[in-house]
């Protein structure tokens, strides 16, 4: 019997090593890793630059608490005020975490402008997380599912839908912010249009609300620039980051700019872990790491290579409905569920991921070879064909 809860439904598979987009399971068979960790393995597995890093701070300090300073939390807060043209970090430990403390600060930021009851606008097929606020900001009723009425602060409209949002400001004075993915993950690879969120942000300034972005997936080089917002040149007031920013250890990020990187003051929020010694140097080694080797240039020229490769090979395809990503972000929508393909393309030796029951999800790492993404294609396109005819 297990002493786990029973919350995941695990492959039948355990690693035990890794090397680049490689992994070893217990029996000593080798998988390419095209999920890397559900984007958070950047610099695929054993990178030799982080493993040093964490090893050499390891050796000297891992924890120390926020109750004093911590002068590699200060490096990375100054390093992605750099890369992002913001101003200031919190750091927390995870996605939902960051996402927790910006549905904090819009709150904050609305009672301080006299609103009683601040609201958040969020989207459909969004994923913010699984705390109670931010399970309430998730687009998700099977993740909602038997934890009770969600608490209330939100308000949800169609994806890529300005006038939609335009409506609910229209009829909700209470409304203090909008928050949305530039790419929903876990929503199924959808990607807002660039015309879409140059006219919410030009919105949101116009009525005084905050435009915050949650870029926990699409964050950290992924979709071949720094941050998902940079392809649209626009600022948000506030970013959430996690996943990729370390590399396997667990840190996230809320970042602000302007008026709303002072809201928050001591009291406001805290944390006991949040950017400690041990994870701010593995943050600081991925990115300077993601610098020195090129890797955004990377993720964009093979992005490019795969997503055309299945183009070629598979649109117009009957079942084939759509294939879409931007950079190592990519998803492939089919007419059916296709959950099966995972355990089909974990035994070619190949780790894929399916969400929303009919996108097929790759997040390959950004360290990715040419011939790595090549392979990618020539597993999976074989895959989602045979499985397209049975």
């Amino acid at each position: 019997m297990s002493h786990l809860m029973n919350t995941y439904g695990r492959q039948a598979v355990a690693f035990e090593k890794g090397e680049g987009a490689w992994l070893w399971d217990t029996q000593g068979k080798r998988y390419l890793d095209a999920l890397a960790g559900i984007a958070v393995n950047g610099l695929g597995h054993a990178h030799p630059r982080l493993v040093r890093a964490i090893a050499d701070q390891a050796g000297k300090v891992i924890h120390t608490s926020n109750i004093y300073q911590v002068p590699l939390q200060e490096a990375l807060a100054t390093r992605l005020a750099a890369i992002s043209g913001m101003d200031k970090s919190f750091f927390c430990n995870s996605g939902a975490e960051a996402n927790e403390a910006a549905i904090k600060l819009a709150r904050l930021y609305g009672t301080q402008k006299g609103i009683e009851e601040p609201t958040i606008i969020v989207m459909e097929k969004a994923w913010h997380g699984r705390t109670i606020a931010t399970l309430a900001a998730t687009g998700s009723a099977k993740a909602s599912a038997g934890f009770g009425k969600p608490i209330s602060g939100f308000l949800r409209v169609p994806y890529n839908n300005l006038e939609a949002i335009k409506s609910m400001v229209d009829q909700h004075p209470e409304i203090v912010a909008v928050l949305f993915e530039p790419i929903q993950g876990e929503g199924g690879i959808r990607l807002a249009d660039v015309e879409y969120q140059q006219a919410l942000h030009a919105f949101c300034r116009e009525r005084g609300l905050l435009y915050m972005v949650d870029e926990v997936q699409c964050g950290i080089g992924r979709t071949g620039k720094w941050f998902g917002f940079q392809h649209t040149g626009l600022l948000p007031d506030v970013m959430t980051l996690a996943k990729g920013l370390g590399s396997g250890v667990p840190i996230g990020a809320c970042v602000a700019a302007g008026a709303a990187a002072e809201i928050f003051q001591p009291g406001s929020h805290g944390t006991t872990f949040g950017g400690g010694p041990l994870v701010c140097a593995a943050a600081l080694e991925t990115l300077a790491v993601m610098e020195d080797e090129h890797l955004l240039h990377r993720a964009s020229s093979l992005g490019d290579t795969i997503k055309s490769g299945l183009e070629t090979a598979l649109s117009g395809h009957p079942g084939v409905k759509e294939i879409r990503g931007h950079g190592l972000m990519m998803g492939v929508e089919l007419d059916r569920p296709c959950a099966a393909l995972v355990a089909q393309a974990l035994e070619q030796g190949l780790l894929i991921n399916v969400t929303q029951d009919t996108v097929v999800r790759l997040l390959p790492p950004l360290i990715l070879k040419d011939e790595e993404a090549e392979q990618i294609l020539h597993i999976l396109v074989p895959l989602i064909k045979a499985f397209l005819t049975t």
